[in-house]
């Protein structure tokens, strides 16, 4: 087994991504991190959100769903620092490649990798206590119909939460900010508002809505994440990735573009 949690005061590295909000996630190795990242720093949002999902409220063993876990960061958090059983659910990547992952974590025997469509998951209802995502949920949790078929896997009472990119105010109109232009993307069309985020969980009559709010600065830590990876990554599409997206923070300096936390309880 490696240790993932090797991070030293002297590490240049794990000095420069060790952020005082984020205790616990400044406590794994930073080249870690880096070499399995996919998008910003997955453990800072993880950890950003569990306070507001009453992780450390979850008994021992709890079943948790985490909802396109990419390469198992999140998956492997969960198990190391809150004592559950994880279900890491991907489409892009293989069981296999996180199970090698999350062995080496220590955590095989309570992360359980599996390869899943978020509009087709094989689970039965109620099967969990909570479900989580991270950076994830917009590119299907749009769907006016998406909410109500995914809550029916929790259990009465169990709560979902999510993180992702967001919008300080919905854009008008069917063109970008003009500062944006240069950078926009037409996948940028499923970022919305903390506000949209709670409206849209409401009307679907789902969950109660608990939480749906920004991260103040949040665009600061994410520019900052994008520095790293750009200079550290050894993945030519990511360092090419967070170039990009590092000069587009550089231009929007937080007036648009940020992160929303949005946490909803079943009745």
């Amino acid at each position: 087994m490696s240790d993932i949690t090797p991070n030293t005061p002297h590490d240049d590295l794990a000095s420069r991504i060790a952020l005082p909000r984020y205790p616990r996630s400044g406590a794994y190795d930073a080249r870690w991190a880096v070499d399995n990242q996919m998008g910003p720093h997955a453990l800072w949002l993880l950890e950003w959100l569990a306070p507001a999902l009453g992780l450390d409220t979850l008994r021992p063993g709890a079943r948790v769903l985490d909802l396109g876990c990419g390469r198992a960061m999140t998956s492997v958090f969960l198990a190391r620092e809150y004592d559950v059983q994880v279900t890491a659910a991907d489409l892009w990547i293989g069981p296999d490649d996180n199970a090698r992952r999350i062995a080496e974590a220590g955590v095989a025997d309570r992360v359980f990798p599996v390869l899943a469509e978020a509009h087709d998951l094989p689970f039965g209802e109620e099967s969990f206590d909570a479900i989580v995502s991270v950076d994830a949920y917009q590119y299907f949790g749009t769907d006016d119909l998406y909410l109500p078929t995914l809550t029916r896997l929790l259990k009465p009472g169990g709560r979902i939460g999510v993180v992702v990119p967001s919008l300080t105010g919905e854009v008008e109109g069917s063109e970008p900010p003009e500062h944006l232009k240069p950078f926009w993307d037409p996948g940028f069309w499923c970022f919305h508002s903390p506000a949209w985020w709670r409206r849209h969980w409401t009307r679907s009559g789902a969950v109660e809505v608990e939480t749906a709010d920004w991260l103040e600065d949040g665009w600061r830590e994410w520019l900052l994440w994008c520095d790293v990876v750009h200079e550290e990554s050894t993945e030519e599409f990511h360092v090419r990735m967070s170039r990009e997206c590092a000069e587009m923070l550089r231009a929007d300096r937080g007036r648009t573009l940020g992160f929303a936390r949005v946490v909803g309880r079943r009745p």
